[in-house]
C-alpha cells in the first residue's frame, strides 16, 4: 500500500493527509518517524502498538503516535478496514503550549460521537484542502490542523497505558531495556517460565513478527539513533547496540534500512 501522506511529507511539507482502504495490510514490525501521527478509523478494527502496549481501535477512535516512538498497526483476520493518516510535523504547531502538549500526546482516544464526529470532519476538511491551490492554501490547512489539535487536546485525555501485566507486553518491555545484551529465544522463555514455541506463538501474533526480528529492528533503531546524535564510530555502535560484530551489524541494518550505515550517516548528514 503506497503511503502518500508520507511521499508528501518527504518532499519537505510540514503536514499532510490520507484516506485508505484495505484488508489486512499487517506492518511485519515496529517503526518509527520524526514527525506525529495520527490515525483516525473510519470503519473495521485495528490492533496498535505503541512501544510495549497492545491498543485495540473501533470506527470513531484514533491513536497519536509522537515522534521516534515505535509503533505498528495490525489487524487480525481477515477483515476489511479503512482510516485517515495525518502526519505532521512539530513546526507546523503555532502555539507553544500546544507543542509542549503534544510531546506527552501518545495514545488511543476514545472520544464520544459528538467529539469523534468533529474530529472526523475536520480530518476531512484537511483532506479537501490538501487538494486546493490558492495564495492562503498552506495557511488555511495548517489553521485547520492546529484547530484540531486544541479540540482534541481540550476535550480529551488518551487512554492510559494498559497494566503491562500481558506476558508479551512484559517481553517486549524486557527487550526494550536490555537491547544492548545478548537476547536469545532460550533464555526469553525461561525469564519468563513459558517454552520457546508459546513465546513464539504468541510474539508473532501480538506483533506480527518473529521476536528475532522486533530485536534486530529494535537495535536498528536504537543505532540510527545513535548514528544522528552522537559522533561514535560504527564498532562503537555495534556494541553498544549488543552486536557481537560489526559485520553482524553492517549486515543486518541493510537488511532492515535497505541501506549501510555509511549512507545513513551521509543522508542525514546536515550540510
Amino acid at each position: 500500500m503506497i503511503d502518500r501522506a508520507a511521499i508528501r511529507i518527504a518532499e519537505n511539507h510540514t503536514f499532510a493527509a490520507d484516506r485508505v482502504s484495505g484488508i489486512d495490510d499487517n506492518m511485519s514490525r515496529s517503526h518509527f518517524h520524526p514527525y506525529y501521527e495520527l490515525y483516525f478509523l473510519e470503519d473495521g478494527s485495528r490492533s496498535h502498538m505503541l512501544d510495549e502496549s497492545l491498543y485495540k481501535t473501533i470506527p470513531g477512535d484514533f491513536m497519536i503516535f509522537a515522534p521516534y516512538t515505535m509503533h505498528h498497526s495490525f489487524t487480525e483476520g481477515h477483515r476489511p478496514f479503512k482510516r485517515i493518516v495525518l502526519y505532521f510535523t512539530p513546526e507546523a504547531l503555532d502555539y507553544p503550549l500546544l507543542a509542549e502538549k503534544m510531546k506527552h500526546a501518545s495514545g488511543l482516544y476514545h472520544p464520544s460521537a459528538p467529539v469523534s464526529r468533529m474530529i472526523h470532519s475536520l480530518l476531512n476538511q484537511i483532506l479537501m484542502q490538501q487538494e486546493e491551490v490558492g495564495e492562503l492554501h498552506e495557511e488555511y490547512m495548517r489553521s485547520s490542523l492546529n484547530h484540531l489539535l486544541l479540540v482534541i487536546l481540550d476535550t480529551l485525555n488518551p487512554e492510559p497505558k494498559p497494566e503491562s501485566a500481558s506476558r508479551i507486553s512484559g517481553i517486549i518491555g524486557y527487550i526494550d531495556n536490555h537491547i544492548g545484551e545478548e537476547i536469545r529465544l532460550k533464555d526469553l522463555a525461561d525469564r519468563f517460565y513459558i517454552s520457546e514455541y508459546y513465546l513464539s506463538h504468541e510474539f508473532k501474533k501480538h506483533t506480527s513478527c518473529t521476536v528475532i526480528e522486533y530485536v534486530n529492528h529494535t537495535r536498528i533503531v536504537k543505532a540510527q539513533r545513535m548514528i544522528l546524535d552522537t559522533s561514535l564510530n560504527f564498532t562503537q555502535i555495534a556494541a553498544q547496540t549488543g552486536f557481537s560484530s560489526l559485520t553482524h551489524f553492517n549486515r543486518t541494518f541493510r537488511k532492515v534500512t535497505g541501506m549501510s550505515p555509511s549512507d545513513f550517516r551521509r543522508s542525514h548528514r546536515t550540510v
